[in-house]
Formats: structure tokens, sequence, C-alpha cells
């Protein structure tokens, strides 16, 4: 769809809303229900769209008091269509937002908005709700607190039910893998997915695309190995033992050899030496990729909470999965928290590729169409502002050291500060929002400092930051999601002055902050103030530093601005590879939790094992267990029924010894078959109908499902993190990481078929006092 064609729709929707307008609320209200009978009977939304978007601009009159701009009713149609609409901060996305959602929710499918925190999910319900209500649909928060734990599930059926949802994505995810993890079909709270708009889409389908979503479950056994691990990588050489490169590290051919003599065992990348190598890799990561306050940070508890790098936000609840968490918290010296089983696992590109129909909006989503295209298959709409920007974004000025760089940009604070003209300063990092404030102290600026540390006073903070004489000192989290607005008087002093300190990791990060001034054609002015000391400029090397930091040597400014500039690059391109690399691995998972999923999805709707297919099932599990025991004695037999068939032998097998070694195969395949046969048919008597037997046996599969899958998951967690490290072993990671994670999902398809004659032949069963049907699982 061309633009043309967006702006051909508004044209629709404007004649419409003169109709619309002469309606009374009671007339406009009926119109809903008028809706839904001409979708019931077959009416496409995008014929619709004309006519309720109409109604939806003239109910956010109504009743919030705001009627939708073109540029606004522009941005809901791309989004109705699919598209991810870039609009500049401030243009009122929330807003637009309320025309595709009432939308889609027509059909009676659902329709959801996710946004980046629990408290724009919470605020934009709230404020958007009374619209939805008074066109008579429900409208529920995600962020619900109030859900006492004994009726969870009730109260999250009672979110996912509404027409309308607001949520945030990483509720939204959870919900999801929880949703997959119920034992029975009640249990589930969850409508399929159908239409979703992502807010900050830039931020949820890339910056944070490759951070997984893990359901914790029973702990793993705790491994002793972190801390050995951490004081062996501390004693590596750089380039001599390992190579960084690319936000990840591995052991060249002498540090393997090195790590072989360390730990005195021969192929440090054997079978057998998978835990050790693991947790060396772990280790290795945790000291040369992760980095303190950029990458985490340590609490005043002393855990370790990771952070978003592109807002500096701290990701609340979440760990990295592994062993990783515990790596760092080796390196921290901090007590080593307990490494749980992945029981279930989800990233964000897998998450919203589940949607049928999937749209976002953000401010800066436009400098990376083509790779939203390629991973997505989504275009990007530029849509124009409502009123023309008038922000002044002056050239960055490039230094060749920090120091002269923090004078200089501390300059410019007190030149705008004296004036009384607000001031937002954006840093990359929390060390130098921490470093530039004690500056300012010392020039004695009152100032407020937002960072992961406090953001719990992040609202107060942004609702003060446009006011005259304001100044503050924040990482990239300032404003995303709420606008700063301008008082009165700042207005007149030339709007909110962004002046960015280090140059950041893409250029999206960037045009963020610049977008906290001028929003909806208020004046403002944004500088960057860079150096070759800066982070992300590091990725030059320490030649280049050393030449013309350490050594002072001259250099052109224009040299200095390419070798600034090229970095920044070179740093997205690392970024898209390592997204790109995450795709490669989570295809993996994605087909197989799709498999699995399905498999799960029948058996709670009803499904279960045909008679016969129990039979054959057991027929498969005695003919394996003779075909893994070449040398069979009677302790085998007896430990194999007992541990599979059933507990009652009859000394049955005693004799089994006293037949001749050529026959006595034969002689065991044809008892086994047969008693194992004796075992179904006598438990499927102790049945008092075919359905309690199809409920035993459905329970039976569930189970041994379940369990198989959770070790699939965190055996592929785990591989993950060990295959990383084996480049340099002349192997392709990803390709190692397929083959290997196909090899034990064939193992797992085996192991299900045995845990399901185990369950079958060896569960028994009790009744509750409701009469369910509850097993006793051997």
């Amino acid at each position: 769809m061309k633009n043309r064609k967006l702006y051909h729709i508004l044209k629709k929707v404007k004649k419409e809303r003169l109709a619309v307008r002469r309606l009374s609320d009671d007339a406009l209200k009926r119109k809903t229900e008028e809706f839904r009978t001409c979708i019931l009977k077959g009416m496409s939304t995008n014929t619709l769209l004309p006519k309720a978007f109409a109604v939806v601009c003239e109910a956010d009159r109504r009743i919030l008091g705001m009627e939708p701009y073109d540029c606004q009713i522009l941005g809901g149609i791309a989004l109705h269509y699919g598209y991810l609409a870039e609009m500049n901060t401030g243009e009122g996305k929330t807003l637009t937002a309320t025309m595709p959602l009432y939308l889609n929710a027509l059909t009676g499918k659902s329709a959801m908005l996710v946004t980046a925190n629990e408290y724009l999910a919470d605020r934009d319900a709230k404020e958007m709700g009374p619209v939805y209500e008074f066109l008579g649909m429900t409208v529920q928060s995600g962020v619900d607190k109030g859900i006492r734990e004994g009726v969870r599930n009730e109260g999250k059926r009672r979110i996912y039910d509404a027409d309308i949802v607001y949520t945030t994505h990483s509720i939204l995810g959870f919900d999801y893998l929880l949703n997959n993890l119920v034992s029975s079909a009640r249990d589930r709270f969850m409508r399929e997915f159908y239409y979703v708009i992502i807010d900050e889409a830039d931020m949820v389908l890339m910056d944070a695309a490759t951070m997984p979503l893990v359901i914790s479950g029973v702990p793993r056994v705790q491994s002793n190995l972190y801390e050995l691990a951490d004081f062996f990588v501390k004693t590596l050489q750089p380039e001599r033992d390992y190579i960084e490169e690319d936000k990840s590290a591995w052991l060249t051919d002498g540090g393997v050899a090195y790590a072989e003599q360390y730990f005195r065992i021969e192929k440090f990348y054997g079978a057998e030496n998978f835990e050790l190598n693991r947790h060396v890799t772990l280790a290795l990561k945790a000291h040369m990729v992760m980095e303190r306050d950029k990458d985490y940070v340590v609490t005043e508890k002393g855990e370790v909470s990771l952070l978003d790098n592109g807002t500096g936000r701290v990701l609340t609840g979440m760990k990295l999965r592994g062993g990783m968490h515990q790596a760092i918290e080796a390196k921290e010296k901090l007590n080593i928290t307990q490494e749980n089983r992945s029981v279930a696992s989800i990233t964000y590109q897998n998450l919203f590729l589940l949607f049928p129909r999937m749209s976002g909006m953000s401010g800066t989503i436009s400098d990376a169409r083509k790779e939203l295209y390629r991973v997505y298959k989504k275009k990007v709409a530029v849509i124009p502002p409502n009123r023309p920007l008038l922000r002044e974004d002056k050239k960055d000025l490039f230094f060749k050291n920090a120091r002269t760089q923090y004078e200089e940009a501390v300059k410019e604070v007190l030149r705008r500060h004296e004036t009384g003209q607000p001031v937002l300063i954006v840093t990359s990092t929390i060390a130098d929002t921490e470093l530039i404030s004690r500056v300012l102290i010392e020039k004695q600026v009152a100032h407020s400092v937002l960072n992961a540390n406090n953001a719990y006073w992040e609202a107060q903070i942004i609702k003060e930051a446009g006011q005259k004489g304001t100044v503050t000192v924040s990482t990239g989290m300032a404003g995303r999601g709420t606008d700063i607005r301008l008082g009165p008087e700042a207005r007149n002093l030339g709007g909110l002055a962004v002046i960015g300190i280090g140059r950041m990791a893409n250029i999206r990060l960037e045009r963020q902050a610049r977008g906290r001034a001028g929003r909806q054609g208020d004046p403002g002015s944004s500088q960057f103030f860079v150096s070759l000391e800066d982070d992300t400029v590091s990725a030059v090397g320490e030649t280049v530093l050393e030449r013309y930091v350490d050594k002072d040597r001259w250099i052109s400014r224009r040299k200095l601005k390419k070798l600034i500039n090229g970095t920044q690059k070179l740093l997205e391109e690392q970024a898209v590879s390592q997204r790109r690399r995450s795709v490669d691995y989570d295809k993996v998972m994605k087909r197989q939790r799709t498999m699995m999923y399905d498999v799960r999805n029948r058996l709670l709707d009803g499904g279960s094992l045909d008679p016969d297919m129990v039979q054959e099932l057991a027929r498969e599990s005695v003919k394996t267990f003779l075909k893994e025991h070449r040398k069979l004695t009677t302790g085998d037999v007896t430990r194999y029924v007992l541990n599979n068939i059933s507990y009652d032998l009859n000394n049955r097998f005693l004799n089994i010894g006293q037949v001749k070694k050529r026959e006595r195969k034969k002689v065991l395949k044809r008892a086994l078959l047969s008693y194992t046969a004796s075992v179904w048919k006598n438990k499927v008597k102790s049945f008092s109908s075919e359905e309690e037997l199809k409920e035993y046996v459905r329970l039976c599969c569930l189970q041994a499902i379940d369990n198989a899958w959770v070790e699939q998951v965190d055996y592929l967690q785990q591989l993950q993190y060990a295959v990383s490290g084996r480049s340099t072993a002349q192997r392709n990671p990803v390709f190692e990481y397929h083959e290997e994670a196909r090899q034990s999902f064939l193992l797992m398809e085996k192991t299900i078929k045995k845990e399901i004659v185990r369950n079958i032949f060896l569960g028994q069963i009790q009744y509750s006092k409701t009469g369910e049907m509850q097993v006793l699982f051997p």
C-alpha cells in the first residue's frame, strides 16, 4: 500500500465524520452492534474502516475532549494495515491506537496494545478506557496487581477475555508461556492471538528482540564449577588464549591447550567435558563481554539486575539463561543463586510472529526498515507531524579525549542554565550520569538524576524536566513513552535543550534522545559531544586509542569524525549480526516448541492414544530393552519389568538364565511380550468405562511429554552457550547447535514413548472429593 492510498482512506474517514457528528450519544453507541453485525455477515474490517474510525474519532472528542488530527488518523490507518508507523514524539500515539484497536476488536478476536513498561500500560488503559466503554466494549490492563494467587488463572482469563487489552511485552510473553504449561483445558486463560500494536516497536522488535523470556522450574543440582571457571578465566592472556569479537569471546587453539593442561583433561570439547566447557565459556563471556553498569547493575541487596541497553531501564524479573547469570555473580564475588531449570522459553521475535496481524509504532523506526522487513516482513510508514518540527539539531562536536569533551559539554549546560532554559543531559551509561552529577554538584547546579538506580521517580522527574531552570541528567530512558511538556516560560527561552554526551550504540538511540525536545511544534535544540574515549568508540582498537589519546598525537577533525562515526556503524552491523544469529539459533526452538505445544493442546482438548497404539508402544519398549542389552541377566530383566511393566513379578522370569544362550533372547522376547499384553488386559479391565480409560491414558501421556520437554528446553538453553565457544575449533556454532538439537529431539521422542508406557502400566488412579481423576505416577 502506497502512502497516497493512506491519504485516500483518510478522505473517506473525514467524510464519514461529518455524518457521525450529528448522531446522538445513544445512536453513536449503537454503531458498535451495527458494525459487529456487518462483520458477522461477511464484511471485512478494511471495508468498515472509514465508518468505524469516524465513530472512534467522535467518541474521542466527546469523552476525552481530544479530536484526532489527520496525522493520527493516518497513523491509525497504517497500524490497521499492518505497517510499523514512525510518528514523532508528542504526536499522540496513544490516541492514534484507539482507532485500529476498536476496529479489530469488532471481529470478536483479541486486540492488544503492548507497551514498554507497566506504568504506561496501566495509564493508557485507564485514560483510553472510557472511550471503549462508551462504545460498549470492555478494556483491561494486563498489569492487574489485584489478582490473588489462588485465583490467578481466573483473574488472567478476565483480562484476556476483554475486547481490548493493554499490557507489556514481558507480561504478555510470560503469560503465553504459562498458558502453555497448564495441566488441563479449563486452566487456560488466553484467547488465540489475533491483532497487536507494539508501542516503541524498534526497542521491542530489535533492541530487546534477542532477550529470551524464560520460565524457571525445579532447580538444577547446583554446580561448583562457577568459581573454578571464574578463577581460570582470570589467568588467561588476550590474543594468546582468547579472542573477543562481535559481542562474543572464545578460546584460541592455545587457550584450549592451556585449558586441557590446567584442568588435566584430554579433550576440552569432548562430550564428557560438556559441563566444564560450558562453565568456562560462561565465565569468559561474563568477564570479556558483560559490563557492569552497562549490561547489568549490582543492587544494594547484592543481586545482579539486567539493564535494557537501549533505555538503561532495569529489566525487572529477568535473568540471563543457561548459567550466564550465575557466571556474572561469580565474577562480582556475590552469593551464587540457584541455577533453575528452564521450563519454557521464547524470544520477543518469535512471540510477536505468532500474531496473524501485527503492527507497531515508534518515533525512530525508519532507520531499521530493511532489517524489520527481512525478519518480520513488515514495511515502515513514516507519518508526517501535525505541526512542523522547530527543533534545531546542531552538528555534533568531536573531541580527542573525554576530559575536553566533558568540560565543553558542562560549559554548554551552564551557559543555557544561566538563561533559565531547561536542559536534559543524556548519557549512555549509569556511570556517566553519576560523573556528570558530581561535576554539576561542584558547580552548585541543582539537578535531578534519572537512571536504573532511581527509576521509581521517573514520572515525577519527567514531569518537571520541561520547566524553567530545570536540569536533568539521564540515561536513554528519559521520557521514552512519556512526553516532556514545556512550562509556559520555558517555551519563550528556547524550549528544552538536549545535550548528548557520548556516541550511542546506534543512530536510533540518538534520534530518540533528540526527540525529547521539540514535541508538537515546540521550540528546542539538541547537540552531541563525542570523543575517542566514548565506550562505543573502543571498537576502533587499543592501537588507535593509544596513538591519539595516550600519546596525544595530532589528528585532523575530518579523521576524528570518520573514526568515531565509523565505530558506531560497526557496532550497528555487529548488533544486526547478533540478532540474525539469534534468529538462526531460535529457529530450532521455534520448530520444536510449535510441535510440542500442538501435541499438548490436542491432549488438553480431550485427545488421547488409541489402545492399539498403547500396545504398540509397549511392544516397542520391550524390543528396545532387548536391543540395548546384549548380555542379559535375570537382574536386568527383573529391573526392567519392575521399572516399566508391573510391580508384580510372581517369579515369572527367575528361570530365564537356564535357557540356552542362543535361544535366550527369543524366549525372553515372547515371555515379555506375553506378560506385557496380560498386564495391559488387566489394566483395561480395572476401568469402569472406555471414557475413564481414555482420560487415564491422556493424563499419562501429558505427564510424559511435559517432563521430557522441560529437560529438552533446559538442555537447549545450556547448549547455546556451550557451542558459542566452538568457533576456534574450526566449527560453525549455528550448524553444531542445529545438529545437536536435532539429535536431542530424537532422543526426547524415544524418552517420551518409554515414559508413556511406564506411566500407563505403573500408574495408580485415585479420585478427589469432587470426583476428579488423579494419577499417582511412578
